[in-house]
């Protein structure tokens, strides 16, 4: 009886502490972590659109990498299948200054020159919850001070100076997103297409490059 007793009160106890702290569970699912900012695959500038076609195209020289200045380039490693020594930059450690070397000195057409506006490695993404300014819990404006794209890019919301909101201008450097001081990095960079602020809900999940 007593066994009995015990067994019921520690579910009871079980589903309470479940029921208080589900609210939690669920906002920490909804909100980014650095883990998955951590994660970001950006294209090089100037990369053919088509993934399987950049592949082909690469013969994993290394040039890009050798040439960088900031030294952002990255490659995948043998175990990760065909995309294996094919470069890629995650903005989350080192991002892109758009000194467009890379694209000059690939022997393939892997890497095309591309004029700095129109490159597409990707666009910015806010994640409106995690952001300072937007949040109100301070000023920053990092993200909007280093663009090299100036405001065409990225700029203020409008009667608000500290807001940062992403333009069509933006071309996907990361550099927004290394200079981040949050972090949890609210500002990464998604695939062109996607939406400039992150969605939060039920079944939506933000898309990165992989």
């Amino acid at each position: 009886m007593q066994r009995r007793k015990f067994i019921l009160s520690t579910l009871q106890a079980l589903g309470t502490l479940a029921f208080v702290t589900l609210p939690y569970g669920i906002a920490r699912w909804m909100m980014p972590s650095r883990a998955d900012a951590a994660q970001m695959h950006v294209p090089l500038p100037g990369a053919l659109s088509d993934a399987h076609a950049f592949i082909a195209a690469c013969i994993g020289c290394g040039l890009c990498g050798e040439v960088c200045p900031p030294r952002c380039v990255k490659f995948y490693k043998d175990h990760e299948g065909d995309k294996a020594n094919t470069p890629y930059i995650d903005p989350a450690e080192k991002a892109c200054i758009l000194c467009s070397k890379c694209m000059e000195v690939c022997p393939t057409d892997a890497l095309t020159v591309t004029p700095l506006r129109k490159i597409t490695m990707g666009v910015a993404q806010i994640d409106r919850v995690a952001c300072y300014p937007w949040v109100d819990k301070g000023i920053c404006g990092a993200c909007v001070g280093i663009c090299p794209l100036g405001e065409s890019a990225i700029d203020f919301e409008f009667g608000n100076i500290y807001r940062p909101v992403v333009k069509e201008g933006c071309v996907g450097c990361g550099l927004c997103v290394e200079v981040c001081p949050e972090p949890s990095l609210p500002i990464r960079i998604v695939a062109r297409g996607e939406p400039t602020v992150a969605q939060h809900g039920v079944g939506i999940r933000k898309k990165l490059y992989r």
